[in-house]
């Protein structure tokens, strides 16, 4: 049996830990490209949403090196991913792809088949295989926090390129290590090389939230590196939706002493129960970002995504309410990165106004307009 799974951001390293800490052989597919795209375009129906042709992409990539099972999550709820794995399915059948797969839908519906699937894929002794996912979870919080320390690095950095160059060795580095040593070493390793990193000290730097789908939030690929591109225009991103958190939240119920999401407290009145996906923690997080004083929102989101529109129907009164501005950006195949670099400068532009005026540093009509001489892509005459 060799193994195999979609990519989803870093995804791959906790995945590959996990499952070879059961005893399986696994193939990694190779990182998401435009031939990863390609190819699930190709095949899947037109209709279908992004994440679900990027990761048949995977798949068919992953079969050029030989893999021969697919380990995936299944879902509940209006959001499609619970058909995936069915449409998927079809889809490698009819092109003369056999694979088997093997669905773990969510635990606290389908308990005892996640259970009787973790038996049939392990082949280890239980201690080994616990010991291995346990690795695999420490894994994950390693990497969310660099990746938080990744963010605010980036609008800081005088060379921009240089902390994620830091951040892809710890990557590397993670993927190799064999216990919880290696993994505390590296970070403490990772963290003195970001912080050796030349910064401004006198940027004005935008702060700014990500929601959204989790897929099109965490996977650069389909939201173009949205998070590279922003800290290069001098915004600080932070999110809730991290890996760590998300198995917490999903897997073990938030039992683990980690921020996660509580949409049921944070998202009412303006949406008041779970529509699938991440629609409600999408309004909750905004909500929970216009408490903590960021500057603007973006929700990100597979075109057609039902759960995300209608959190982006609730958003305008949380913008009216929390006087945060939200942005909404619907991602496919057909997205291109000049259009979204126009949106995102125009949106960035516009924050930085909003920051000089509240700060009463904006043109008042007497005198000169601070903003024109500061940043030559403000906008001009406001």
């Amino acid at each position: 049996m060799k193994v195999t799974f979609p990519h989803m951001g870093h995804l791959w390293l906790i995945l590959k830990t996990a499952l070879e800490g059961i005893g399986l052989e696994v193939v990694v597919p190779p990182p998401c490209t435009r031939r990863t795209l390609e190819l699930g375009v190709r095949h899947a129906p037109e209709s279908a949403c992004l994440p679900l042709k990027v990761n048949l992409g995977n798949f068919l990539e992953a079969k050029e090196l030989g893999a021969d099972t697919i380990v995936m999550a299944g879902g509940v709820g209006p959001c499609r991913i619970g058909y995936y794995a069915q449409v998927q399915r079809e889809i490698l059948r009819d092109i003369g792809c056999d694979y088997e797969m093997v669905v773990f839908e969510p635990p606290d519906v389908h308990f005892s088949e996640v259970w009787d699937k973790v038996k049939y894929l392990n082949r280890r002794p239980w201690q080994e295989g616990v010991r291995g996912v346990i690795l695999a979870w420490q894994k994950a919080c390693a990497i969310d926090l660099l990746e938080q320390e990744l963010q605010r690095l980036r609008p800081r950095e005088v060379k921009p390129g240089q902390a994620d160059a830091v951040f892809q060795r710890a990557l590397r580095d993670l993927d190799a290590a064999g216990s919880r040593g290696d993994i505390k070493r590296i970070v403490k390793r990772v963290k003195g090389e970001m912080a050796k990193i030349p910064r401004y000290t006198d940027r004005q730097v935008v702060r700014l939230g990500i929601v959204g789908e989790i897929y099109t939030v965490l996977e650069p690929l389909v939201n173009l590196h949205i998070e590279r591109r922003l800290g290069a225009l001098g915004v600080e991103v932070v999110r809730g939706l991290f890996i760590s958190r998300w198995i917490n939240d999903n897997l073990f119920k938030g039992l683990l002493p980690l921020p996660g999401h509580n949409p049921e407290k944070t998202a009412p009145p303006y949406l008041n129960h779970f529509v699938g996906g991440h629609g409600w923690e999408s309004v909750g997080d905004t909500v929970t970002f216009a408490r903590e004083g960021c500057d603007g929102v973006i929700q990100l989101a597979p075109l057609t995504c039902m759960p995300e529109i209608v959190a982006h129907s609730v958003m305008a009164s949380v913008q009216e309410a929390k006087g945060i501005p939200i942005m909404t950006i619907y991602l496919d195949e057909q997205t291109g990165e000049s259009g979204l670099q126009t949106r995102l400068e125009a949106f960035i532009d516009m924050l930085l106004w909003q920051k000089r005026r509240q700060a009463g540093k904006v043109y008042n009509g007497r005198g000169r307009n601070p903003c024109q001489e500061t940043m030559p892509g403000c906008l001009r005459g406001q």
